[in-house]
């Protein structure tokens, strides 16, 4: 093994999570306590902290607190929406960037986040090596969209398809109440991937699962999805729909009303109102009571309800992420290498950055049915061992005790 001693940056990136806390808690406990590693610094607000010089000391944070953000939802570091540019057009990030590390004597830098933070992992390191800095770079993933290539799923997804999975089957209950008609269609988030739609026809196994679900890699039809909701609606009186944000008509437009009402760095649609745009055109065609429900930022916060195969999980790709550095890889991404026939393991891999920045994992069409409006059972078999387990976070007052950090600014050594 070539040692190289020096201080590592652990910094945070895009959507937060329930678990991606708990990355980042295995590569600060994981490097407090290595002897290659001198100091751990936090970048506050990803990328953005390290341009603007603004790093936390990680040493000075109390080790109680430290242990709480396994259970504290969000981003503890701070997270940003911002792309680095192609360093051959533009290298001026580049060398700042690189004006920090020499600064620190930064040879570590941890990257958490999702397709386009790997992109930035991958950038960064690639402009590194080609400056001669040794810098070992390493992605540690979290997405709750679960699209990341190279990895059999990514933490966050499967806290965040219980909480979806959950939420559902309580809204089924209550939308179920009274004698009269109802139907309900629950958005869920999902750009271009439908796996956390899916998800939610795991709320099936407690009797109380949608009666539709559409998700983003089939074309969606709105003659045919009035038809299918108006089928059943008229059969049982009721009807609930899990619909994924991105869904989209087949020229690629997407269905949701406010698809171009903002951007956010890496210049995606922001989407929104579907639930209400569906509903809405129900109404109209049924005359039947509707309700249109957003579960927004619910689903990726829900710490609550998180799954603690996924928060075990987490932690062990922060944990692994470092090791790997320090024993000598570089330009990686920690993945998972998974098999559930005969008992669901899981075993921390490591794949080229190269591989996974800015491709797209989708759900296989054949775990959607023919009619593309529900799922197959091979994606239930999927999901469900990741969502096994309780988070039994510490509280206050009945209430969740979610970490405190000081957040102490470093100082130049």
């Amino acid at each position: 093994m070539n040692e190289l001693k020096g201080a590592c940056i652990i910094g945070q990136s895009g959507g937060p999570t329930a678990v991606i806390n708990a990355s980042a808690l295995g590569v600060i406990r994981t490097a407090l306590d290595n002897g290659s590693i001198t100091r751990v610094l936090g970048a506050a607000h990803g990328i953005k902290g390290v341009l603007d010089d603004k790093l936390y000391d990680m040493s000075q944070e109390d080790a109680a607190e430290l242990d709480l953000l396994k259970y504290t939802p969000s981003s503890a570091l701070g997270s940003c929406r911002y792309k680095l540019a192609d360093p051959d057009v533009d290298d001026t990030d580049y060398k700042r960037i690189l004006e920090i590390f020499k600064k620190y004597d930064v040879r570590y830098f941890f990257y958490n986040g999702g397709n386009d933070s790997m992109d930035t992992c991958n950038k960064i390191s690639k402009f590194m090596q080609k400056s001669g800095y040794e810098c070992r770079v390493m992605g540690v993933p979290k997405t709750i969209d679960n699209d990341l290539n190279g990895t059999d799923h990514c933490p966050g997804f499967a806290s965040a398809a219980k909480y979806i999975a959950t939420s559902c089957a309580e809204v089924w209950q209550d939308a179920h109440v009274y004698d009269t008609g109802m139907v309900t269609i629950i958005e869920i988030m999902g750009r271009h991937a439908g796996w956390l739609a899916g998800s939610a026809a795991l709320a099936s196994l407690t009797g109380c699962g949608p009666d539709l679900v559409y998700l983003p890699e089939v074309d969606f039809d709105m003659d045919q999805f009035v038809k299918d909701v108006t089928d059943i609606y008229n059969k049982t009186g009721k009807c609930m729909v899990a619909v994924s944000e991105g869904i989209h008509y087949a020229d690629g437009r997407f269905v949701s009303e406010a698809e171009t009402s903002a951007t956010d760095g890496f210049g995606h649609a922001q989407l929104g109102g579907l639930a209400v745009k569906l509903a809405d055109i129900i109404k109209n065609k049924t005359g039947a009571k509707v309700r249109g429900i957003e579960l927004s930022l619910l689903q990726r916060c829900g710490s609550h309800v998180a799954s603690k195969t996924d928060i075990d999980e987490a932690f062990a790709a922060g944990k692994a992420a470092v090791e790997a550095a320090v024993s000598g890889v570089t330009d990686k991404m920690v993945a998972f290498q998974c098999t559930r026939e005969g008992g669901y393991k899981c075993e921390t891999v490591l794949e080229p950055l190269d591989i996974v920045a800015n491709f797209e994992k989708k759900v296989p069409r054949e775990w959607i049915n023919a009619a593309g409006n529900g799922v197959e059972q091979p994606f239930i078999d999927y999901v469900l061992p990741l969502i096994q387990g309780e988070p039994n976070g510490p509280k206050e007052n009945s209430l969740p005790r979610f970490a405190r950090l000081k957040k102490v600014l470093t100082t130049e050594m």
